[in-house]
């Protein structure tokens, strides 16, 4: 879907430094809203074909201004030295870093590529722009090609843009007319525009400067035409070879059935337009993702669902021959589903990455055998790029340490890594950042479940917490060992007095296939019966929590849990729904996405097979039971969940006269994108909880 977004906790890897203080806890100051939304966050390195050096960005937001910024950096992957390449640019943020050749960078700022010469802390200069604004660029130095997506109309045109939306302001009216089902999806109503891949000759000069430009090739030209303009070919991804030959994407083919099927494909083309894309993926009807290039150009990897309509399914490796065009799997004897990878200097290994047991964790794999060796621990590597023949360069994160570069030795398994940045060492050296202990139990039909819990801030285990129980979303996601930017961060729990847990409970990734499907058709049984048996086991465990001041919070699917902890338990004083589900038979016909819960509830709400799977573990059902006091936070474009998903359940306590209290956010969606939106959720949610935990609770607002 994803139903939900992904939820990080984490187990701090004993080789590596933490950022938070590590002196007497009782010195250490909290973790606190503005502090926390100003910290650095770094983007994923782009090493350069000498593997001497990498460039990446960095970007912050500035609470007192209200005003972010970005700045690209220049990093010595054999000193560790970073060098700041761009003063601090306000608004958007730099993306796309890339080489145009060893002396040279480029990047991607408000939609136009710039060159730098990399000399510190200076502007770079245009190198390529048009009329409409390029994103998700890279660039090609062997053939002096640039990449990109830009959004155009039916004709896949870029110089036509212009005209096109000269005529939209010239209307009449403003109606949008719909005949197929996929009219809106995440946050976004479906128009004319879509993203096309685009390849164009932009060479260097010999003096470094801007050489002539080229016609625009639109690289998927040669699919079929779509009937219907509206749901025209997008790309959502793509790659290209390092002689920049051939270029993989990947597109959901335009049909009737988009909102209920999860067919994704992967095309093949020749990078300078001269033949037909190919269709690679013809043989399923699952969703394809991630093509990767083999180092030398002459195979082509990518992960593929087999399962048609399952957007958890597990996701299986191809490889295909680009020159004689046989496809194998790998691996298909691997219970974990990967989802990045990229290949070995010398092509005969995939690296992966891939959630195990709360972690993500680097896991190579012979392209011929399917043999598996895991390279990382504890913590959470969020990407990996290729550094020379017997190095990757990772960013690595865990509960203690926020995003940082670091290297790994892939010959020497297990290895400490060595660690290249400190992006927020001076912002967090005085700050408490506690470590997650993990803990097992015995969960929903007696299997082991995994969890683990962060103490809070000032810590003494002669006094009683109240404890905050986060509860992910997907359902097929899982709260992982890393640093969080976003709104479940459990150190900002932690800092605000409380013992945070965080329990990976059935229909979470990492544990095998098995358990992840297991929540099929079982939504309200066995997560919630996981989730009542983690805190039975902690309140057991641990002495120093208070069994009378527990609270749970939860997004998406963590916010449908909400609102089922409300229909069948009084245990918690206070609940937090965020774009949460309260009635899944009004949800099913108001979702973008029909596939999804086909296939997790079963069936159609309107069949007399699927109406009791919908009615099964509907919160609405149970209306008459909701007891708890509940803050409801929603954005008014989720799409995946429409409003009326809060302001029913909000609607229901306040008119039982329960305290309740909606957030309504007018410009976000199914997340909090705006930093100073995600300041006051912060605000609200503590505010709420803590209120609710205080002994005696303090008054109600409502």
């Amino acid at each position: 879907m994803r139903f939900g977004v992904l939820v990080f906790a984490a187990a701090a890897a004993g080789v590596l430094a933490a950022e938070g203080g590590n002196a007497n806890q009782n010195s250490l100051k909290p973790l606190d809203s503005h502090l926390f939304h100003s910290l650095n966050k770094i983007s994923p390195p782009i090493v350069l074909p000498d593997q001497t050096r990498a460039l990446y960005t960095t970007s912050r937001y500035d609470p007192e201004k209200n005003k972010s910024f970005s700045f690209l950096s220049l990093l010595d992957t054999v000193s560790g030295e970073s060098t700041q390449l761009t003063p601090e640019m306000e608004g958007e943020r730099i993306s796309s870093p890339m080489w145009l050749n060893e002396n040279t960078a480029g990047y991607v700022f408000k939609g136009a590529l710039y060159q730098h010469n990399l000399q510190p802390n200076i502007n770079g200069t245009l190198f390529y722009n048009t009329t409409v604004g390029i994103s998700s660029a890279t660039y090609r130095a062997a053939t002096g090609q640039l990449f990109f997506l830009a959004d155009v109309y039916s004709d896949g045109n870029i110089n036509s843009v212009a005209g096109y939306k000269e005529k939209e302001k010239n209307r009449t009216d403003s109606a949008q007319v719909f005949d197929n089902l996929w009219a809106r999806h995440w946050n976004k109503w479906m128009t004319p525009v879509k993203a096309n891949l685009f390849s164009v000759k932009v060479p260097l000069a010999e003096n470094g400067g801007l050489g002539q430009a080229a016609r625009e090739v639109n690289l998927m030209q040669g699919l079929a035409p779509s009937v219907d303009p509206l749901l025209r070919w997008e790309a959502e991804g793509y790659a290209v070879s390092n002689d920049g030959q051939h270029a993989a994407y990947v597109v959901r083919s335009p049909s009737p059935d988009l909102s209920w099927s999860t067919n994704v494909d992967i095309y093949l083309v020749p990078c300078n337009g001269s033949g037909q894309p190919e269709l690679l993926t013809e043989a399923y009807k699952g969703a394809a993702s991630n093509p990767v290039f083999s180092a030398d150009g002459s195979a082509l990897a990518w992960l593929q669902m087999e399962t048609p309509g399952y957007e958890s399914d597990i996701r299986r490796i191809f490889v295909r021959n680009i020159t004689t065009g046989q496809t194998h799997s790998v691996a298909r004897d691997w219970d974990l589903s990967p989802h990045f990878m990229i290949w070995s200097a010398d092509s005969s290994v995939l690296y992966t990455l891939v959630q195990s047991r709360g972690d993500s964790k680097v896991v190579t794999v012979n392209v011929l055998t399917g043999a598996r060796a895991e390279l990382t621990g504890s913590g959470y590597i969020a990407s990996i790029a290729r550094l020379g023949t017997d190095r990757l360069l990772a960013v690595y994160t865990n509960t203690t340490a926020t995003h940082d570069i670091y290297t790994i030795d892939v010959n020497s398994v297990g290895a400490p890594m060595r660690r290249l940045t400190q992006a927020n060492r001076e912002k967090l050296h005085d700050v408490y950042l506690g470590e997650a202990e993990d803990f097992w139990f015995a969960g929903a039909r007696n299997e082991q479940v995994h969890g683990w819990m962060v103490r809070p801030h000032g810590f003494n285990a002669s006094q009683k917490y109240p404890l905050a129980l986060l509860i992910h979303g997907g359902p097929q996601q899982a709260n992982g060992h890393a640093f969080s930017y976003a709104q479940w961060n459990p150190n900002m729990y932690a800092s605000a007095g409380f013992v945070t847990v965080q329990i990976n409970f059935h229909g979470s990734p990492g544990y095998g296939q098995n358990f992840t499907d297991s929540i099929r058709q079982q939504w309200g049984g066995l997560p919630y019966e996981d989730l009542m048996k983690g805190v039975d086991h902690v309140i057991a465990t641990y002495g120093f929590i208070d069994a009378q001041r527990l609270v749970a919070l939860g997004g998406s699917f963590g916010g449908y849990m909400a609102n089922w902890l409300n229909a069948n338990t009084d245990r918690f004083s206070a609940l937090v729904a965020h774009d949460g589900e309260f009635n899944l038979i009004s949800g099913y016909y108001s979702t973008d996405e029909l596939w999804f819960a086909e296939h997790d509830i079963g069936g159609v709400p309107f069949t007399a097979n699927g109406r009791p799977n919908y009615e099964r573990f509907n919160p609405e059902r149970l209306a008459a039971k909701f007891k708890t006091p509940t803050l409801f936070v929603h954005g008014a474009s989720d799409f995946r969940l429409s409003l009326e998903q809060s302001l029913a359940p909000w609607t229901l306590l306040r008119r039982r006269g329960i305290p309740a209290r909606l957030v309504y956010f007018e410009n976000e969606d199914h997340w909090i994108n705006h930093a100073g939106n995600s300041v006051r959720w912060y605000s609200e949610v503590l505010g709420w909880i803590s209120q609710w935990t205080t002994s005696p609770p303090a008054p109600s607002h409502g």
